[in-house]
């Protein structure tokens, strides 16, 4: 095990953290990642209904999308430490559930729409799962992890705005599939951080995950849509 995760008699991290505050950080992360799955699905639904989502062009979604989830990205970030930081954050997912309703209100439209959401939803919560249990399993230090996989979403981000003026089904398909092994690789390392006292923050690491289970369950959606939906 890395030198720097090991802990002394005390049971104090490298890092001054003990196995009780990793554990708490890592408690208060899982509770408010499910409380902030309250205020998306409100978001995603009140978009669908009113038609929010769909009113916008692809290239104007995407300027409302990265500038306003940049933006409250910012905020988080300033307020983490203080008593707005879960109603910024939460804010933030009711914001996220308003960009999913285009894609979502998409895929409704299907014969079997409401099926491929649900199963869309089923896989996340797998492979979130799977990346939760593997976290405890894995003794090793995954934080040199992080380098690349930022530099793998960076090219993805990218490469998803370039194709937004392509409107390649292929470049689309391929994105989505890249995006899954992704950001299921930042769901293992960001709980890895918490659990090895890199992260005590636990605004923060709920942030870093829930993108990541955004994401995945965007680009499954996505996947589903094309290859499992049904017209009427």
């Amino acid at each position: 095990m890395n030198q720097s995760l090991q802990t002394n008699q005390d049971g104090f991290s490298a890092f001054g953290t003990t196995a009780a505050q990793r554990n708490r950080v890592l408690r208060n992360t899982y509770a408010l990642l499910a409380l902030s799955m309250i205020p998306t699905v409100l978001g995603a639904w009140l978009g669908v209904a009113s038609g929010i989502a769909s009113m916008m062009t692809p290239g104007v979604g995407a300027i409302v999308f990265l500038a306003g989830a940049f933006g409250f990205m910012f905020a988080i970030e300033k307020t983490k430490n203080s008593s707005a930081g879960v109603p910024v954050l939460l804010a933030f997912t009711f914001f996220m559930g308003l960009m999913l309703a285009r894609l979502i209100g998409t895929v409704l439209g299907l014969a079997n729409g409401a099926s491929l959401v649900m199963t869309a939803f089923a896989g996340t919560g797998a492979i979130f799962l799977g990346m939760a249990s593997l976290s405890t399993i894995i003794k090793r230090d995954l934080s040199s992890m992080g380098k690349f996989l930022f530099i793998g979403m960076i090219m993805l981000l990218v490469a998803g705005i370039a194709n937004i003026f392509i409107q390649s089904s292929a470049l689309m398909i391929t994105l989505s599939v890249i995006s899954i092994g992704i950001f299921s690789a930042f769901i293992l390392h960001d709980l890895k951080r918490v659990q090895d006292g890199y992260e005590t923050n636990y605004i923060t690491a709920t942030l870093g995950v829930y993108l990541s289970i955004y994401n995945v369950f965007q680009s499954l959606l996505a996947l589903l849509g094309i290859f499992g939906g049904r017209d009427e």
